[in-house]
């Protein structure tokens, strides 16, 4: 295990982490302020990255292509709350999950019959292409620095729409009392399709990040919907704070275990057992973190506080 090794799986740990945030912020609020289920978050991420493929056919610029896969994916996320998801707030968590499921299908398909079922690449920006030296034998792509100073920076503009604005405030409010929100005249449905379309927008957000550095293709954000489900679960339900936190948390341990599990398993385990061993043990290290959060803290670090 060297320095250089250990520096290059944190700034990892720390770009995943921040996509984890992106697609979690949303999903946390919409379960806090309307306890809806929407498992299709994922699929979501995953269009993001297609409408900015599909942007930057158009434009010819990342950057053409990150506004209007912004735009994109806003006006999608309206669209699917007003056809689709409205339809099953007042239904059971059940009916949720099942219909939402029914929708990744659904989805998944149809980005295979638009855009083939073979991996797609987004350009990177070239301002944005090189790399730089972080220490001594350390090179480290600028677009991965970007990507993690960018989703800092959106989490600084969320925090600070979240506490300083009146919208910000009734969205708190709702994730703490939905019912009193409602009663005191705010229309709640409305208050949530606006959360429910900037949820979606962040989610798109983090789609177009990750493009440039991972094959796009249909169910890349089904495995990123389990870790955010993870994320919301340990930091708190609801909490913009608790999803920052607990994203940084989970992308950290994942992808250090991922890196060293085997390499501590061969301090105590011979090789073979250890290449084993290892990769099991890496794979459900954020799932004991998640148990340990919860029978210390069963409504995770940063509950909404209710009442």
């Amino acid at each position: 295990m060297s320095a250089t090794l250990l520096a290059v799986q944190t700034l990892n740990g720390l770009q995943l982490g921040i996509l984890l945030f992106l697609i979690a912020a949303g999903l946390t609020l919409v379960f806090g302020v309307m306890d809806f289920i929407n498992l299709a978050h994922g699929v979501q991420y995953m269009l993001g990255a297609y409408l900015a493929v599909a942007a930057y056919a158009v434009t010819g610029t990342f950057w053409g292509a990150l506004a209007l896969g912004l735009v994109g994916s806003l006006v999608l996320g309206l669209v699917l709350e007003m056809l689709v998801f409205r339809h099953l707030y007042d239904r059971s968590h059940l009916d949720q999950v099942l219909a939402t499921f029914g929708i990744i299908i659904f989805l998944n398909e149809a980005v295979r019959a638009i855009w083939g079922s073979a991996p797609l690449t987004l350009p990177m920006p070239d301002a944005l292409s090189g790399s730089f030296e972080l220490m001594d034998g350390l090179r480290y792509p600028v677009y991965r620095i970007a990507l993690i100073v960018s989703g800092l920076g959106v989490a600084v503009l969320l925090y600070l729409l979240v506490t300083r604005t009146r919208a910000g405030m009734l969205v708190r409010a709702g994730a703490t009392n939905a019912t009193m929100v409602s009663a005191l005249g705010v229309n709640i449905r409305r208050l949530f399709m606006l959360v429910f379309g900037f949820g979606v927008m962040l989610a798109g957000f983090a789609g177009i990040l990750a493009a440039p550095i991972l094959v796009v293709e249909p169910g890349m954000g089904d495995n990123l919907l389990i870790l955010t489900f993870v994320v919301i679960v340990i930091g708190g339900i609801g909490s913009i704070r608790g999803a920052f936190l607990s994203a940084l948390i989970v992308g950290l341990v994942d992808t250090l275990g991922r890196g060293f599990a085997t390499d501590i398993a061969r301090l105590v385990l011979s090789p073979s057992a250890a290449n084993d061993v290892g990769p099991a043990i890496a794979s459900m290290l954020i799932y004991v973190l998640m148990a340990g959060v919860l029978f210390f803290r069963p409504t995770g670090l940063f509950p909404v506080r209710n009442g």
